[in-house]
């Protein structure tokens, strides 16, 4: 198979950014100097766990992209606090995938692309990328379109003009990545923390029932078809493909461990990453259930199933601010996931073809079909709706390949995975890939 005409030379050898090799940028070597400490016994407390923090941070920011946006809040609307256990679920299940890909790459320093490309025929790993550039691309519809959405509320700029806006501001954001990874993590972290703020006030705002946001985190429940069909979509939609993929590169080369044990406490440290990482995304998540809960349920506005309708919503029972504050969280939460989608791209061409192109052509081509999705003038909800129907054809072909490599010992080394570990990953793999089978049953044929 020929390859496109914009691809390059075979890409270079990465800069070494180990706690075994000095790193080029200041900020790296300090990094790697401080993992060095710790590894080495050398650190307490928390100085002993910062320099391991950060790539789960920039992976969980897929788990609170636009398309949570819609989805969390269409839930709170119509069922009020009953589906908080299904989030809950979910983001249990995102700590254990994105724990077992953060592992392939410290375990084996490639990442997740770059080892199908090695386990698996030249034809499926060719596949594997044509398919992994189009969830690349759908991811990129649905940050876009999210943080356009979000400049449209805000400032009244036209969606066109604003995903032009939101596309400019992404390449800022990737730009930081030419200083070294720390100063990237650092910015997608702020807008973390931009996102979070921006729930703690609209669930100050809000006022939830405390008892019923307790009983039903923790005591699953149903109230139809429309509520198991919408927590379907839930757990379906958790596990987002691109950063399965990204995961992995983010910690092949970070900090490098020079023997198996070292490798596995490299391990123990990104599990906290993972868990606390992933434990904010969760908090997110929640907090925008619970908001719409106690806002549009309990306020008779139960028909709320889009983010604009959330905005007048907010603006109409609450107030202006909390309605401005709503459409800040959703503008930094396309900007951020809008770069990782990026990134995750990069990654994947590297990986299976062994090419590259500069990631700020890459950054113009996926936001081209996003453009297009705004330039037709086609409802933003509906593409993010769209662009969820084609992650989920995704998913697949992302997981499946994480578990079978995770389980190869002369891969893996002492880091493979223990038959339990693959058994409990495979059939939870099983239900998000059943949940998705179905979700695309019902869109297409439901």
């Amino acid at each position: 198979m020929k390859l496109p005409p914009v691809i390059e030379a075979p890409i270079e050898e990465p800069r070494p950014t180990g706690a075994d090799v000095e790193a080029v940028l200041p900020g790296e070597a300090a990094v790697a100097r401080a993992a060095r400490r710790s590894l080495d016994g050398h650190a307490r407390g928390l100085s002993r766990i910062w320099p391991f923090l950060g790539p789960s941070f920039v992976a969980a920011v897929a788990y609170i992209d636009p398309g949570n946006f819609a989805t969390n809040i269409a839930g709170g609307a119509k069922f009020g606090y009953l589906l908080l256990w299904v989030i809950l679920s979910a983001n249990l299940i995102a700590m254990v995938v994105q724990t077992q890909s953060a592992k392939l790459g410290i375990a084996t320093g490639k990442n997740l692309a770059e080892l199908c490309r090695e386990t698996f025929s030249r034809r499926t790993s060719i596949g594997l990328w044509l398919q992994a550039e189009v969830v690349a691309m759908a991811t990129d519809i649905a940050e876009v379109v999210g943080a356009a959405l979000g400049l449209n509320l805000l400032l009244g700029i036209p969606l066109f003009p604003a995903g032009v806006i939101a596309g400019a501001g992404a390449f800022g954001i990737l730009a930081l990545q030419q200083m070294g990874f720390r100063r990237l993590e650092a910015a997608i972290t702020a807008l973390v923390g931009v996102v979070v703020a921006s729930f703690v006030f609209e669930l100050i705002q809000a006022k939830p029932d405390g008892g019923e946001v307790a009983k039903h985190l923790f005591v699953p429940g149903f109230a139809g078809t429309e509520s198991i069909l919408l927590a379907t979509g839930i757990i379906g939609a958790t596990v987002m493909p691109h950063v399965i993929y990204l995961h992995s590169a983010l910690t092949q080369r970070r900090i490098v461990g020079r023997d198996a044990d070292e490798k596995r406490r490299i391990l123990r440290f990104e599990k906290i990453d993972v868990v606390v990482a992933m434990s904010l995304a969760g908090v997110i998540n929640l907090s925008m259930m619970i908001v719409a809960a106690a806002l549009f349920h309990e306020g008779g506005l139960a028909g709320i199933d889009s983010i604009d309708g959330a905005y007048d919503g907010l603006k109409s029972l609450v107030s202006v601010n909390a309605a401005t504050v709503f459409g800040i969280a959703l503008l930094a939460s396309g900007f951020a996931s809008s770069s990782v989608g990026t990134m995750a791209g990069q990654v994947v061409m590297q990986g299976f073809i062994r090419r590259r192109i500069p990631i700020f052509l890459r950054r113009a081509i996926t936001l081209a079909p996003a453009l297009v999705v705004l330039g037709l003038g086609l409802d933003p909800t509906d593409a993010l709706v769209g662009s969820q129907v084609v992650l989920s054809f995704g998913i697949p072909f992302a997981l499946v390949p994480l578990l079978i490599i995770a389980a190869k010992r002369q891969v893996m080394g002492e880091l493979v995975n223990p038959r339990w570990v693959t058994g409990v990953a495979g059939v939870l793999a099983a239900m998000i890939i059943g949940l998705n089978v179905f979700l695309l049953q019902q869109v297409f044929f439901g």
